[in-house]
Protein backbone atom coordinates (compact mmCIF):
# COMPACT_ATOMS: atom_id res chain seq x y z
CA UNK A 1 0.00 0.00 0.00
CA UNK A 2 1.35 3.28 -1.17
CA UNK A 3 1.74 6.51 1.33
CA UNK A 4 -1.01 8.23 -1.00
CA UNK A 5 -3.34 5.69 -0.26
CA UNK A 6 -2.78 6.35 3.42
CA UNK A 7 -3.17 9.62 2.98
CA UNK A 8 -6.67 9.06 1.39
CA UNK A 9 -7.57 6.92 3.71
CA UNK A 10 -6.94 9.28 7.06
CA UNK A 11 -8.54 12.10 4.93
CA UNK A 12 -11.76 9.79 4.40
CA UNK A 13 -11.98 8.33 8.05
CA UNK A 14 -12.94 5.05 5.75
CA UNK A 15 -16.47 6.11 6.89
CA UNK A 16 -15.56 3.86 10.13
CA UNK A 17 -13.71 6.43 11.92
CA UNK A 18 -10.98 4.10 11.38
CA UNK A 19 -7.00 5.74 10.34
CA UNK A 20 -4.26 3.72 8.59
CA UNK A 21 -1.51 3.03 10.40
CA UNK A 22 1.70 5.57 10.23
CA UNK A 23 4.34 4.23 7.56
CA UNK A 24 6.62 4.11 9.91
CA UNK A 25 4.33 1.41 11.89
CA UNK A 26 3.80 -0.71 8.79
CA UNK A 27 6.92 -2.70 8.86
CA UNK A 28 6.14 -3.48 12.49
CA UNK A 29 2.09 -4.28 12.21
CA UNK A 30 2.16 -5.02 8.82
CA UNK A 31 -1.40 -6.39 9.53
CA UNK A 32 -2.47 -3.13 10.34
CA UNK A 33 -1.96 -2.17 6.73
CA UNK A 34 -5.12 -3.94 5.61
CA UNK A 35 -8.88 -2.07 5.76
CA UNK A 36 -10.58 -4.95 6.11
CA UNK A 37 -8.33 -6.23 9.09
CA UNK A 38 -8.35 -2.85 10.84
CA UNK A 39 -12.52 -3.04 10.59
CA UNK A 40 -12.23 -6.61 11.45
CA UNK A 41 -9.79 -6.00 14.91
CA UNK A 42 -11.24 -3.03 16.38
CA UNK A 43 -15.16 -4.55 16.45
CA UNK A 44 -13.96 -7.87 17.52
CA UNK A 45 -12.08 -5.97 20.48
CA UNK A 46 -15.63 -4.24 21.33
CA UNK A 47 -16.57 -7.92 21.25
CA UNK A 48 -14.88 -9.52 23.42
CA UNK A 49 -14.91 -6.89 25.81
CA UNK A 50 -18.66 -7.79 26.65
CA UNK A 51 -17.71 -11.81 26.36
CA UNK A 52 -15.08 -11.35 29.09
CA UNK A 53 -17.63 -9.48 31.05
CA UNK A 54 -19.89 -12.72 30.85
CA UNK A 55 -17.16 -14.91 31.45
CA UNK A 56 -16.72 -13.29 35.00
CA UNK A 57 -19.87 -13.05 35.95
CA UNK A 58 -21.16 -16.36 34.83
CA UNK A 59 -18.71 -18.28 36.97
CA UNK A 60 -19.70 -15.45 39.93
CA UNK A 61 -23.37 -16.15 39.72
CA UNK A 62 -23.24 -19.64 39.18
CA UNK A 63 -21.17 -20.14 42.50
CA UNK A 64 -23.27 -17.36 44.47
CA UNK A 65 -26.05 -19.91 43.82
CA UNK A 66 -24.71 -22.87 45.07
CA UNK A 67 -22.46 -22.62 46.56
CA UNK A 68 -20.08 -26.14 45.10
CA UNK A 69 -16.97 -26.12 43.07
CA UNK A 70 -18.66 -28.67 41.20
CA UNK A 71 -20.79 -26.92 39.71
CA UNK A 72 -18.44 -24.49 38.47
CA UNK A 73 -16.69 -27.99 36.68
CA UNK A 74 -19.94 -28.59 35.25
CA UNK A 75 -20.65 -25.53 33.70
CA UNK A 76 -16.81 -26.04 32.03
CA UNK A 77 -18.49 -29.39 30.57
CA UNK A 78 -21.13 -28.31 29.79
CA UNK A 79 -19.33 -25.32 27.40
CA UNK A 80 -16.27 -27.60 26.67
CA UNK A 81 -18.52 -30.75 25.52
CA UNK A 82 -19.43 -29.75 21.99
CA UNK A 83 -15.67 -28.93 21.21
CA UNK A 84 -15.11 -32.89 21.64
CA UNK A 85 -18.54 -33.30 19.07
CA UNK A 86 -18.29 -30.85 17.01
CA UNK A 87 -14.34 -29.41 16.31
CA UNK A 88 -12.93 -32.30 14.37
CA UNK A 89 -16.09 -32.29 12.02
CA UNK A 90 -16.73 -28.86 11.88
CA UNK A 91 -13.13 -28.27 9.86
CA UNK A 92 -14.12 -29.97 7.40
CA UNK A 93 -17.34 -28.42 7.09
CA UNK A 94 -16.37 -24.51 6.97
CA UNK A 95 -13.48 -25.49 4.19
CA UNK A 96 -16.37 -25.68 1.61
CA UNK A 97 -17.94 -22.50 3.29
CA UNK A 98 -17.87 -18.65 3.00
CA UNK A 99 -15.83 -18.34 5.81
CA UNK A 100 -17.29 -14.50 6.80
CA UNK A 101 -21.06 -15.29 6.71
CA UNK A 102 -20.23 -18.35 8.45
CA UNK A 103 -18.64 -16.45 11.47
CA UNK A 104 -21.72 -13.92 10.74
CA UNK A 105 -24.22 -16.42 11.50
CA UNK A 106 -22.59 -18.36 14.53
CA UNK A 107 -22.01 -14.72 16.39
CA UNK A 108 -25.76 -13.85 15.64
CA UNK A 109 -26.17 -17.60 17.96
CA UNK A 110 -23.83 -16.56 20.68
CA UNK A 111 -25.35 -12.73 20.36
CA UNK A 112 -29.26 -14.90 21.00
CA UNK A 113 -27.34 -16.95 24.04
CA UNK A 114 -25.72 -13.77 25.32
CA UNK A 115 -29.29 -12.02 25.36
CA UNK A 116 -31.31 -15.34 26.51
CA UNK A 117 -28.94 -15.30 29.75
CA UNK A 118 -29.63 -11.40 30.32
CA UNK A 119 -33.32 -11.92 30.32
CA UNK A 120 -33.87 -14.83 32.74
CA UNK A 121 -31.15 -13.42 35.02
CA UNK A 122 -32.96 -9.81 35.01
CA UNK A 123 -36.58 -11.49 35.84
CA UNK A 124 -34.73 -13.42 38.75
CA UNK A 125 -35.94 -16.86 36.91
CA UNK A 126 -32.11 -18.08 36.44
CA UNK A 127 -30.76 -21.73 37.68
CA UNK A 128 -27.77 -23.15 37.47
CA UNK A 129 -29.42 -25.79 34.68
CA UNK A 130 -30.49 -22.53 32.53
CA UNK A 131 -26.50 -21.52 32.85
CA UNK A 132 -25.61 -24.74 32.31
CA UNK A 133 -27.51 -25.27 29.23
CA UNK A 134 -26.82 -21.82 28.02
CA UNK A 135 -23.58 -23.02 28.17
CA UNK A 136 -23.85 -25.66 25.90
CA UNK A 137 -25.21 -24.00 23.09
CA UNK A 138 -22.61 -21.08 23.70
CA UNK A 139 -19.37 -23.74 23.79
CA UNK A 140 -21.37 -25.35 20.29
CA UNK A 141 -21.55 -22.29 18.53
CA UNK A 142 -17.74 -21.75 19.08
CA UNK A 143 -16.63 -25.07 18.21
CA UNK A 144 -17.24 -24.01 14.27
CA UNK A 145 -17.01 -19.93 14.79
CA UNK A 146 -13.87 -19.95 16.03
CA UNK A 147 -12.35 -22.83 13.36
CA UNK A 148 -14.04 -20.43 10.52
CA UNK A 149 -12.27 -17.44 11.99
CA UNK A 150 -9.22 -18.62 12.63
CA UNK A 151 -9.04 -19.78 8.75
CA UNK A 152 -10.59 -16.57 7.35
CA UNK A 153 -7.39 -14.74 8.68
CA UNK A 154 -4.81 -15.51 5.22
CA UNK A 155 -8.15 -14.19 3.74
CA UNK A 156 -7.76 -11.23 5.01
CA UNK A 157 -4.29 -10.26 5.29
CA UNK A 158 -2.63 -12.56 3.76
CA UNK A 159 -0.20 -15.81 4.44
CA UNK A 160 2.98 -12.55 5.18
CA UNK A 161 0.20 -10.63 7.70
CA UNK A 162 -0.27 -14.04 9.68
CA UNK A 163 2.08 -14.08 12.40
CA UNK A 164 1.22 -10.40 13.20
CA UNK A 165 -2.87 -10.72 12.81
CA UNK A 166 -3.03 -13.84 15.16
CA UNK A 167 -0.39 -11.77 17.55
CA UNK A 168 -2.96 -8.55 17.28
CA UNK A 169 -5.43 -10.93 17.58
CA UNK A 170 -4.41 -12.07 20.83
CA UNK A 171 -3.66 -8.53 22.22
CA UNK A 172 -7.10 -7.55 21.60
CA UNK A 173 -8.49 -11.11 23.37
CA UNK A 174 -6.36 -10.46 25.90
CA UNK A 175 -6.93 -6.27 26.15
CA UNK A 176 -10.79 -7.62 27.14
CA UNK A 177 -9.36 -9.94 29.31
CA UNK A 178 -8.11 -6.82 31.03
CA UNK A 179 -11.09 -4.67 30.50
CA UNK A 180 -13.94 -6.93 30.85
CA UNK A 181 -13.64 -8.33 34.64
CA UNK A 182 -13.08 -4.30 35.53
CA UNK A 183 -15.82 -3.16 33.94
CA UNK A 184 -18.04 -6.12 35.47
CA UNK A 185 -17.30 -5.07 38.84
CA UNK A 186 -18.68 -2.01 39.58
CA UNK A 187 -22.28 -3.90 37.96
CA UNK A 188 -21.75 -6.28 40.58
CA UNK A 189 -21.36 -3.74 42.89
CA UNK A 190 -23.91 -1.45 41.83
CA UNK A 191 -26.73 -3.77 41.44
CA UNK A 192 -26.14 -6.11 44.17
CA UNK A 193 -28.97 -8.42 43.37
CA UNK A 194 -28.88 -8.97 39.38
CA UNK A 195 -25.58 -6.80 38.58
CA UNK A 196 -24.77 -10.19 36.52
CA UNK A 197 -27.98 -9.89 33.95
CA UNK A 198 -26.46 -6.01 33.04
CA UNK A 199 -22.80 -7.78 32.09
CA UNK A 200 -24.99 -10.23 29.82
CA UNK A 201 -27.24 -7.83 28.35
CA UNK A 202 -24.32 -5.87 27.51
CA UNK A 203 -22.20 -8.65 25.93
CA UNK A 204 -25.22 -9.17 23.83
CA UNK A 205 -25.63 -6.03 21.83
CA UNK A 206 -21.25 -6.12 21.83
CA UNK A 207 -22.24 -8.91 19.34
CA UNK A 208 -23.94 -6.57 16.64
CA UNK A 209 -20.86 -4.31 16.61
CA UNK A 210 -18.42 -7.14 15.44
CA UNK A 211 -21.58 -8.91 13.29
CA UNK A 212 -21.85 -4.75 11.61
CA UNK A 213 -18.01 -4.77 11.25
CA UNK A 214 -17.84 -8.50 9.42
CA UNK A 215 -20.19 -7.26 7.21
CA UNK A 216 -18.44 -4.11 6.01
CA UNK A 217 -15.10 -6.29 4.86
CA UNK A 218 -14.47 -8.24 2.24
CA UNK A 219 -11.87 -11.11 2.37
CA UNK A 220 -10.08 -12.69 -0.26
CA UNK A 221 -10.45 -16.21 -0.86
CA UNK A 222 -6.95 -18.20 -0.31
CA UNK A 223 -4.66 -19.04 -3.03
CA UNK A 224 -4.45 -22.52 -3.00
CA UNK A 225 -1.81 -22.84 -5.52
CA UNK A 226 0.56 -20.79 -3.65
CA UNK A 227 4.19 -22.02 -4.11
CA UNK A 228 4.85 -25.30 -1.81
CA UNK A 229 1.40 -25.69 -1.09
CA UNK A 230 -0.20 -29.02 -0.11
CA UNK A 231 -2.42 -30.34 -3.06
CA UNK A 232 -5.88 -31.32 -1.91
CA UNK A 233 -6.60 -34.96 -3.20
CA UNK A 234 -9.48 -36.07 -1.83
CA UNK A 235 -13.00 -35.18 -2.88
CA UNK A 236 -14.54 -32.29 -1.90
CA UNK A 237 -17.76 -34.26 -2.00
CA UNK A 238 -16.33 -36.82 0.16
CA UNK A 239 -16.16 -35.40 4.49
CA UNK A 240 -14.69 -38.58 5.85
CA UNK A 241 -12.04 -39.03 2.98
CA UNK A 242 -11.46 -35.04 3.73
CA UNK A 243 -11.05 -35.69 7.19
CA UNK A 244 -8.81 -38.57 7.01
CA UNK A 245 -6.41 -36.48 4.42
CA UNK A 246 -6.21 -34.37 6.74
CA UNK A 247 -5.01 -36.21 10.25
CA UNK A 248 -2.55 -37.92 7.59
CA UNK A 249 -0.92 -34.97 6.94
CA UNK A 250 -1.06 -34.21 10.93
CA UNK A 251 0.73 -37.65 11.44
CA UNK A 252 3.20 -36.87 8.57
CA UNK A 253 4.12 -34.09 10.21
CA UNK A 254 6.04 -34.24 13.50
CA UNK A 255 6.08 -30.46 14.26
CA UNK A 256 2.30 -30.21 14.18
CA UNK A 257 1.58 -33.47 15.32
CA UNK A 258 3.57 -32.21 18.89
CA UNK A 259 2.36 -28.87 18.81
CA UNK A 260 -1.47 -30.68 18.91
CA UNK A 261 -0.61 -33.13 21.47
CA UNK A 262 1.12 -30.14 23.68
CA UNK A 263 -2.00 -28.14 23.03
CA UNK A 264 -4.29 -30.43 25.27
CA UNK A 265 -1.90 -30.18 28.30
CA UNK A 266 -3.21 -26.60 29.60
CA UNK A 267 -6.84 -27.73 27.67
CA UNK A 268 -7.02 -30.77 30.40
CA UNK A 269 -5.18 -28.89 33.45
CA UNK A 270 -4.55 -26.05 33.17
CA UNK A 271 -7.46 -23.92 32.21
CA UNK A 272 -10.11 -26.19 34.22
CA UNK A 273 -7.98 -24.79 37.06
CA UNK A 274 -9.16 -21.00 36.65
CA UNK A 275 -12.46 -21.92 36.16
CA UNK A 276 -12.11 -22.23 40.31
CA UNK A 277 -11.19 -18.34 40.83
CA UNK A 278 -14.43 -17.97 42.24
CA UNK A 279 -13.74 -20.73 44.52
CA UNK A 280 -10.19 -19.06 45.59
CA UNK A 281 -11.71 -16.12 46.06
CA UNK A 282 -14.74 -16.83 48.22
CA UNK A 283 -12.71 -19.50 50.26
CA UNK A 284 -8.96 -19.93 49.81
CA UNK A 285 -8.51 -16.18 50.03
CA UNK A 286 -11.42 -15.41 52.43
CA UNK A 287 -10.66 -12.20 54.56
CA UNK A 288 -12.34 -11.72 58.15
CA UNK A 289 -15.31 -10.18 57.51
CA UNK A 290 -15.90 -10.47 53.75
CA UNK A 291 -19.39 -9.48 52.32
CA UNK A 292 -20.31 -10.59 49.04
CA UNK A 293 -18.64 -6.88 47.53
CA UNK A 294 -15.43 -8.14 48.69
CA UNK A 295 -15.83 -11.29 47.56
CA UNK A 296 -17.18 -9.92 43.71
CA UNK A 297 -14.42 -7.26 43.92
CA UNK A 298 -11.35 -10.30 45.30
CA UNK A 299 -12.73 -12.51 41.99
CA UNK A 300 -12.86 -9.55 39.50
CA UNK A 301 -9.15 -8.68 40.48
CA UNK A 302 -8.03 -12.06 40.12
CA UNK A 303 -9.54 -12.77 36.70
CA UNK A 304 -7.97 -9.13 35.91
CA UNK A 305 -4.68 -10.01 37.42
CA UNK A 306 -4.75 -13.27 34.71
CA UNK A 307 -5.78 -10.61 31.81
CA UNK A 308 -2.95 -8.37 32.20
CA UNK A 309 -0.65 -11.19 32.18
CA UNK A 310 -2.01 -12.21 28.73
CA UNK A 311 -1.92 -8.71 27.66
CA UNK A 312 1.85 -8.51 28.22
CA UNK A 313 2.15 -11.41 26.61
CA UNK A 314 0.14 -10.72 23.28
CA UNK A 315 1.98 -6.99 23.13
CA UNK A 316 5.25 -9.04 23.70
CA UNK A 317 4.48 -11.27 20.31
CA UNK A 318 2.53 -8.54 18.59
CA UNK A 319 6.39 -6.30 18.50
CA UNK A 320 8.25 -9.63 18.10
CA UNK A 321 6.45 -11.24 15.22
CA UNK A 322 9.13 -11.28 13.14
CA UNK A 323 11.32 -12.89 16.11
CA UNK A 324 11.97 -16.07 14.31
CA UNK A 325 12.82 -18.53 17.45
CA UNK A 326 9.26 -19.28 17.87
CA UNK A 327 9.57 -22.55 19.21
CA UNK A 328 11.30 -21.16 22.45
CA UNK A 329 8.96 -18.82 22.93
CA UNK A 330 6.53 -21.68 23.16
CA UNK A 331 8.49 -23.38 25.00
CA UNK A 332 9.46 -20.58 27.67
CA UNK A 333 5.65 -19.99 28.39
CA UNK A 334 4.65 -23.99 28.54
CA UNK A 335 7.06 -23.72 31.29
CA UNK A 336 5.80 -20.15 32.72
CA UNK A 337 2.06 -21.43 33.32
CA UNK A 338 3.05 -24.83 35.05
CA UNK A 339 4.81 -23.21 37.19
CA UNK A 340 2.46 -20.37 38.09
CA UNK A 341 -0.14 -23.58 38.73
CA UNK A 342 1.97 -24.47 41.74
CA UNK A 343 2.40 -20.95 42.74
CA UNK A 344 -1.67 -20.80 42.82
CA UNK A 345 -2.15 -23.83 45.22
CA UNK A 346 0.29 -22.84 47.55
CA UNK A 347 -0.66 -18.60 47.99
CA UNK A 348 -3.09 -17.90 50.88
CA UNK A 349 -2.33 -14.44 50.29
CA UNK A 350 -4.32 -12.33 47.59
CA UNK A 351 -1.24 -9.46 47.63
CA UNK A 352 0.87 -13.02 46.22
CA UNK A 353 -1.85 -14.83 43.98
CA UNK A 354 -2.24 -11.69 41.90
CA UNK A 355 1.53 -11.34 40.24
CA UNK A 356 1.35 -15.13 40.01
CA UNK A 357 -1.89 -15.12 38.03
CA UNK A 358 -0.25 -12.60 35.93
CA UNK A 359 2.12 -14.72 35.50
CA UNK A 360 -0.12 -17.71 34.70
CA UNK A 361 -1.89 -15.31 32.06
CA UNK A 362 1.58 -14.52 30.59
CA UNK A 363 2.40 -18.50 30.16
CA UNK A 364 -0.53 -19.54 28.42
CA UNK A 365 -1.02 -16.78 25.79
CA UNK A 366 2.33 -17.00 24.72
CA UNK A 367 2.58 -20.86 24.37
CA UNK A 368 -1.11 -21.33 22.87
CA UNK A 369 -0.20 -18.00 21.01
CA UNK A 370 2.92 -18.93 19.54
CA UNK A 371 1.91 -22.41 18.85
CA UNK A 372 -0.99 -20.81 16.64
CA UNK A 373 1.41 -18.87 14.57
CA UNK A 374 3.43 -22.09 14.01
CA UNK A 375 0.66 -24.18 12.83
CA UNK A 376 -0.96 -21.09 10.79
CA UNK A 377 2.65 -21.07 8.96
CA UNK A 378 3.58 -24.42 8.41
CA UNK A 379 0.09 -25.72 7.18
CA UNK A 380 -1.14 -25.65 3.71
CA UNK A 381 -3.71 -23.61 2.46
CA UNK A 382 -5.97 -26.36 1.40
CA UNK A 383 -5.51 -28.54 4.98
CA UNK A 384 -6.22 -25.16 7.14
CA UNK A 385 -9.66 -25.47 8.64
CA UNK A 386 -8.89 -29.63 9.20
CA UNK A 387 -5.38 -29.18 10.98
CA UNK A 388 -6.82 -25.93 12.94
CA UNK A 389 -9.86 -27.55 14.03
CA UNK A 390 -7.63 -30.92 15.22
CA UNK A 391 -5.53 -27.93 17.09
CA UNK A 392 -8.46 -26.56 18.73
CA UNK A 393 -9.97 -29.94 19.37
CA UNK A 394 -7.02 -31.35 21.00
CA UNK A 395 -7.16 -27.40 23.27
CA UNK A 396 -10.49 -27.77 24.15
CA UNK A 397 -12.12 -30.83 23.70
CA UNK A 398 -10.16 -32.64 25.87
CA UNK A 399 -11.72 -29.72 28.83
CA UNK A 400 -14.79 -31.66 29.93
CA UNK A 401 -13.06 -34.40 31.12
CA UNK A 402 -10.57 -31.80 32.45
CA UNK A 403 -13.21 -29.90 34.31
CA UNK A 404 -14.44 -33.26 36.10
CA UNK A 405 -11.38 -34.23 37.20
CA UNK A 406 -10.33 -30.80 38.94
CA UNK A 407 -14.28 -30.14 40.16
CA UNK A 408 -14.17 -33.56 41.73
CA UNK A 409 -10.49 -33.07 43.38
CA UNK A 410 -11.70 -29.53 44.22
CA UNK A 411 -15.18 -30.73 45.76
CA UNK A 412 -13.14 -33.42 46.99
CA UNK A 413 -10.20 -32.09 49.23
CA UNK A 414 -9.74 -28.43 47.94
CA UNK A 415 -9.06 -26.31 45.36
CA UNK A 416 -5.31 -25.36 46.19
CA UNK A 417 -4.73 -29.45 45.98
CA UNK A 418 -6.47 -29.17 42.54
CA UNK A 419 -3.89 -26.76 41.41
CA UNK A 420 -0.99 -28.29 42.94
CA UNK A 421 -1.88 -31.42 40.91
CA UNK A 422 -2.56 -29.64 37.77
CA UNK A 423 0.88 -27.78 37.58
CA UNK A 424 3.20 -30.92 38.67
CA UNK A 425 1.47 -32.76 35.74
CA UNK A 426 1.84 -30.05 33.11
CA UNK A 427 5.73 -29.23 34.56
CA UNK A 428 5.99 -33.34 34.39
CA UNK A 429 4.85 -33.76 30.71
CA UNK A 430 6.71 -30.66 29.36
CA UNK A 431 9.68 -31.74 30.78
CA UNK A 432 8.97 -35.16 29.13
CA UNK A 433 8.44 -34.01 25.71
CA UNK A 434 11.00 -31.40 25.26
CA UNK A 435 13.38 -33.77 26.64
CA UNK A 436 12.58 -36.66 24.05
CA UNK A 437 12.06 -34.50 21.37
CA UNK A 438 13.88 -30.99 20.87
CA UNK A 439 11.89 -30.73 17.58
CA UNK A 440 9.30 -28.15 18.64
CA UNK A 441 11.43 -26.09 21.03
CA UNK A 442 13.90 -25.51 18.08
CA UNK A 443 12.02 -24.79 15.58
CA UNK A 444 12.48 -21.28 13.62
CA UNK A 445 10.27 -19.59 11.27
Amino acid sequence: MHDDDYRAVCRMGASWGLIAPAPMMRPRFPALASRDFRIFWITQLISLIGTWMQNTVQAYLAYRITGQPIYLGLIGVASSVPSLLFTLPGGVWVEGLDKRKTVIAFQALMMAQALALACLTLTGVVTIWWITGLSFVLGAANSIEITARQAMMVEVVGKAGLPNAIALNSTAFNVARVVGPALSAPLLLIFAERGEGWAFLLNGVSYLVVILGLLAIHPKAADRAAAGEHPAIASPNDALARFREGQRYIRQTTLIGLIIIMAAVPGLLAFPVIQQIPAFARDVLAQPGDTDAAVAARNSAMVTAQGVGALLAATMLALLSAFRRKGCLMTAGQFAFSIALLGIGLSRNIALTLPILTLFGWGTVTALATSNTIIQLVTPNALRGRVISTYLWALQGVAPFGSLLIGWIAQTWDAPTAALFSGLACLATHIVIHLKTPTVRRFEG
